[in-house]
This record gives C-alpha cells, structure tokens and sequence, in this order.
C-alpha cells in the first residue's frame, strides 16, 4: 500500500536532467512539490515550466552543491518557499572514469567535491528539516534518498576514485540511518547500473569510446527506471523503510 506524498515538499539535487529530472517528475506526480537545484538554471526553469503546466509546484533554484554555502542556500530557499521539507533526493554526481596512474587530478577533485562533499553538505542542512517533518508532518515520517552506483559495490580498473566516492556514499548512508531512524527519517541508498544520462558525456575522450562499446552490449536502464525506485521508496508506509535498493540492467553482469 502507497502512501501519497500529497502535502510534502521533496528537494531534488542534480535535476536539470537525467535521474533529477525524472525523479522529480514522479514526485509531482505522487502529489509533492519539489525544489529543484541544479547548476543549469535554464534546464531547471523549463522543467518548472513543464511541472506548473500540469498542475504541480516546483522551483528552480540555480546552486552547485559542491559550494557548502551554496547547498546550504539551497535547502534555505526550498524551506522558505514551501515551509518544510519531507524528503530530500541527493542526485547531483559526476562519474569521471580513467587509469589512475595518468589521469588529471582535477578529474579526482571534481569527483570528490559533489559526490562526496556536496552530498554531505545537503544532508547537513536538510537533516533539522527532516528530524521536524518526521515528527510534526501529516506521515509522521521523512526520508533521505542517496544515489550511489553499483561503482559503490564493484570495483573495477579504470574506475578507482569513482569507486571510492560511491563506497564512501553508501557507508555514510547506513551509519547516518543507524543515528536518525528512531527519529522516523528513513535513509535509503540507491544503486543504480548502467542508465542513459549524461554521466558518460562528461568522461574524457579516449576512455568514453570504450565505456560506451561496453554499454552497446546490453540494454541499458532509463533515468525514470530510477525514478520509479525513488518514488517506491518514499511511498512506503510509516512502518517500512527500504534502506538499499540495487537495480542493474537485466543484462549487466557487473
């Protein structure tokens, strides 16, 4: 049995497109507002455009959570705009995949900065929120929804730094559920596989040709795949907590 999200305001980092996108559409869809933050601010106006027009409530707020002072804005803003705040969605991640032995540091840094800290720092700010919403909202529950990869599982050559920001993500995630579950905030980790998003655009050339000859073996998932896991997740009644969900491509081996 679902229980709807009619009333509950959910932030969404990394939404101007790909899981944030689709995530945050199937939010409104189960009756929530959303918070929508993004670099890309005018991705992040056309999808408010696209939520307003069938009814639902969204914002755009244009912020790079790697920035502390920016995540924390962020959350601010959401909360001043919608005056609490049910769920939040940490999405915003960059997959920057190469041999460590020649790869630019800077690559490392990237991945580090918005995996790992810009995640933290969202989590920091949101939690209060969370904490009140669980005890004073109408589901007397609230949730932290982290996207990890099956990266945060596998290690695999050539993807050494990102696999070390997604196992980071998902220790985090569990030791963070142990500390607020008995206040009712469900932490949940999601590991996604393979999945058509921009991700792969960003990796350098001369490892992006054969991470996609890889992926042209197998079907690969669709970012409202994702979605759909998202919202399974944060409809559950009060009782259930689905900490770690695990979704390869029916295909994907690793």
């Amino acid at each position: 049995m679902i229980q709807r999200l009619d009333g509950t305001v959910a932030l969404v980092t990394g939404a101007s497109s790909g899981i944030g996108a689709a995530t945050a559409m199937a939010l409104v869809a189960e009756g929530a507002a959303v918070a929508l933050v993004a670099r890309r601010k005018e991705r992040l106006d056309q999808l408010v455009k696209e939520i307003t027009t069938l009814g639902g409530r969204a914002i755009a707020i244009e912020g790079d959570v790697s920035r502390r002072e920016q995540a924390e804005a962020a959350v601010a803003q959401a909360v001043k705009q919608f005056a609490r705040l049910d769920i939040l969605v940490n999405n915003a991640g960059v997959m920057l995949l190469g041999p460590a032995a020649d790869a630019p540091v800077e690559e490392w840094d990237r991945m580090i900065d918005v995996n790992l800290k810009g995640l933290l720092y969202c989590a920091h700010a949101g939690l209060p929120h969370l904490v009140s919403a669980a005890a004073n909202g109408p589901r007397g529950v609230a949730d932290m929804v982290n996207i990890s990869s099956t990266a945060g599982r596998v290690p695999r050559a050539g993807t050494a730094v990102y696999n070390l920001t997604k196992f980071g993500v998902g220790a985090f995630s569990e030791a963070l559920r142990q500390e607020v579950t008995k206040q009712h905030v469900r932490v949940a980790l999601v590991e996604p596989g393979a999945v058509k998003t921009e991700l792969v655009d960003h990796v350098r050339s001369g490892v992006r040709e054969g991470i996609l000859e890889r992926f042209s073996h197998f079907e690969r998932l669709e970012a409202e795949d994702i979605a759909d896991a998202i919202v399974y997740i944060v409809t559950r009644q009060r009782r259930v907590a689905v900490n770690e969900m695990l979704i390869r491509p029916t295909e994907q081996e690793y």
